[in-house]
């Protein structure tokens, strides 16, 4: 015998799961929907940079995303690959990154071991100062950074780029790894010096190892950061035997006209490693700027 009565009241409910599955339905496609749409946005500059390498001038003027139609034209690549002024700016490029990396992770991890766990008197004032550099990028002080660079003579060198860009890069890594270092327990700090072990050996032997995430997410970050420095190496940098890759599409460029071609062949060439480092190193900044995982 057939329940009318549960049949009736199943109806209600099951309407209301059919709604609330078309509403989460719904919601699904606006969100991919919105993520697609920002996504093209974003690899629309790459792309048109890709596109225009393997066209002619001609081409990429007439239709910047067309596609070759006289056929990929790799010799773009092979003239700048060939051209020593490229090598050389992949050298300027290659000792910018380098030094920039390593004193800046140097200077940062220091500094964030002393304002996370030393103790001494205007230490945080002294943190929030530090801190107030995150409001001002670089290109808010160039003027006064030009005329510090000059007075120190260091125009027409590298460590005119790279002093400053280590100097504003210190407030948001020593932020990212102070938050990191007073995550780690006191009790691990408190028996490493009752075993014996100094200041110094608990900030090398123990501290750093565990903190390897965070250094990896801001030395990650601070090397896509210097190799795409365009600004800086500009204003400081007038010889052009000194000019890092960005600085070398200039050379493209003529009093009567641009070779387009040779120039998106060129920052295609420029995305490639920064693309392929961090698609390896990805992994750090997320696990690095969340907090991470404490192993020792």
């Amino acid at each position: 015998m057939i329940n009318y009565a549960t049949a009736v009241t199943e109806l209600p409910r099951r309407s209301k799961k059919h709604r609330l599955n078309y509403r989460r339905l719904l919601v699904n496609i606006v969100k991919y929907a919105v993520l697609t749409f920002v996504t093209l946005i974003i690899l629309a500059p790459s792309l048109t940079a890709v596109l225009g390498g393997i066209r002619t001038t001609g081409e990429f003027l007439a239709e910047p995303f067309g596609l070759p139609k006289q056929g990929i034209q790799w010799q773009n690549f092979e003239r700048i690959l060939t051209s020593s002024t490229f090598w050389n700016a992949f050298g300027n490029s290659l000792l910018l990154t380098t030094g920039v990396t390593v004193i800046g992770v140097t200077l940062s991890t220091c500094l964030a071991f002393v304002f996370s766990r030393m103790q001494f008197l205007g230490k945080n004032f002294l943190f929030n100062v530090l801190s107030l550099g995150l409001l001002f990028p670089l290109v808010v002080a160039i003027l006064p950074i030009f005329i510090q660079i000059r007075q120190l003579g260091l125009i027409n060198s590298l460590w005119g780029v790279i002093l400053p860009m280590v100097a504003f890069s210190l407030p948001g890594s020593v932020v990212i790894l102070r938050s990191f270092f007073m995550a780690i327990p006191t009790e691990l700090e408190d028996a490493a010096y009752i075993d014996g072990c100094s200041t110094l050996g608990f900030f090398r032997f123990i501290l750093i190892p565990m903190a390897r995430p965070a250094i990896a997410a801001v030395a990650t970050l601070q090397i896509i950061a210097a190799w795409n420095e365009y600004f800086l190496p500009l204003l400081v940098l007038n010889d052009p035997k000194l000019w890092p890759l960005p600085l070398g599409i200039m050379q493209f460029q003529g009093q009567y006209g641009s070779e387009w071609a040779l120039i998106m062949a060129y920052i295609t060439i420029l995305i490639i490693p920064v693309v392929i480092f961090y698609i390896f190193t990805q992994r750090f900044i997320v696990t690095g700027l969340t907090g991470g995982e404490l192993k020792g």
